[in-house]
């Protein structure tokens, strides 16, 4: 069984959280502190991290910032907040997708099975050896799912990984933004398409010499991103 951590203060909306995922069989833990959820995230294992932005004792940058750079685990931010601003920098702290409330609790349900499927697609595949892609000074290990540029390893989030591997193995192909959330994140209708953006932008912070002449992705105006080789 799937475990779920809700980082919640407002009670009602937990409790509503937490009586849908358990009806589609999740177990499901919840905190009301940021600090407190950030202690509970760290001494266990999820499978998946629901985390509210506005916290007492700890907002949710904070908290995401701080599991992320201990833990791999799929984190859905989740805030009334509808300002690009705020995604842009919950994505670019690490979290895998951002939900703007008021919201659907079918729709949270549908991004948590959506995050976990494709997570658990990702990491469980068992190779009898490590497969790599190698493009100029760039080194992908997809089954360590471990990123170096010129020998030095780079820290890359789950979303950030699944990306730069779909596209590097996927060479030469325009791929609108649509088209890579889609592949990326296992979702047509619901979501931002601004995620995609936002962690491309981050990738080519980690293996570009100089984002703004990148020589691994390249931006089309108008249409979308290209893996050059």
């Amino acid at each position: 069984m799937n475990k779920i951590l809700i980082v919640e203060d407002e009670e009602a909306i937990a409790d509503l959280e937490k009586d849908y995922l358990e009806l589609s069989d999740f177990e499901v833990t919840i905190e009301n502190k940021g600090d407190i959820g950030l202690q509970t995230a760290l001494a266990n294992e999820f499978d998946l991290i629901i985390l509210d932005l506005m916290l007492p004792g700890m907002d949710g940058f904070e908290v995401c910032k701080h599991i992320r750079e201990k833990k791999n685990v799929p984190i859905l931010m989740v805030s009334a907040k509808k300002d690009d601003i705020d995604k842009i920098r919950g994505l670019g702290l690490g979290a895998d997708d951002y939900i703007t409330k008021p919201f659907s609790p079918s729709e949270l349900v549908a991004r948590v099975k959506a995050h976990l499927a494709s997570y658990s697609r990702l990491v469980g595949a068992g190779h009898e050896s490590n497969d790599v892609v190698e493009i100029r000074g760039l080194k992908i290990d997809k089954t360590a799912r471990r990123v170096y540029v010129n020998d030095a390893e780079k820290s890359f989030t789950t979303k950030e990984f699944d990306l730069l591997t779909f596209l590097a193995e996927n060479p030469n192909h325009v791929f609108t933004k649509e088209e890579l959330f889609r592949k990326i994140w296992n979702m047509d209708s619901i979501g931002d398409i601004a995620t995609v953006t936002v962690h491309i932008k981050k990738i080519r912070e980690k293996i570009e010499l100089d984002t703004a002449n990148p020589q691994y992705i390249e931006t089309i105006w108008g249409v979308g991103y290209r893996f050059k080789v």
